[in-house]
């Protein structure tokens, strides 16, 4: 029990360190995105639980797939490569986003439900 509590904390920990790595990454950006647009970007990637509306599997897919850390460094990395701020402004905000979601406890979903995460339960019944 101890030790998945050690490896929870160790991913929220890591969270935070993407979550603040993102961020400086945009804020050292070319500042394509207006202040307004960047922080309704940096929330778009909720969204994606709307898809629970088609069931929990396909719900708990879109939203793992949207959450992946994987998609903000391949913008990041591709923005940086082909030398187009915006796709690097979309990945730093991307990763941080997710980076501040699991920090947050809100793991990859289980087809179980939307409260049911790799890092844990979240909502009201978390400690059911």
């Amino acid at each position: 029990m101890e030790r998945a509590r050690a490896l929870v904390l160790w991913q929220k920990a890591e969270g935070a360190v993407l979550c603040a790595v993102g961020i400086w990454l945009f804020s050292g950006a070319e500042a394509v995105l207006p202040l307004w647009a960047a922080i309704l970007v940096f929330l778009a990637p909720d969204l994606s639980f709307l898809a629970y509306v088609a069931g929990r599997r396909v719900g708990a897919f879109c939203y793992n797939l949207v959450h992946l850390y994987a998609f903000g460094a391949l913008a990041l990395a591709i923005g940086h490569l082909q030398d187009v701020p915006l796709l690097w402004e979309l990945g730093a905000l991307w990763l941080a986003h997710s980076g501040v979601d699991r920090m947050l406890g809100y793991g990859l979903k289980s087809p179980q439900g939307f409260e049911f995460t790799h890092l844990g339960r979240v909502g009201r019944n978390r400690d059911a």
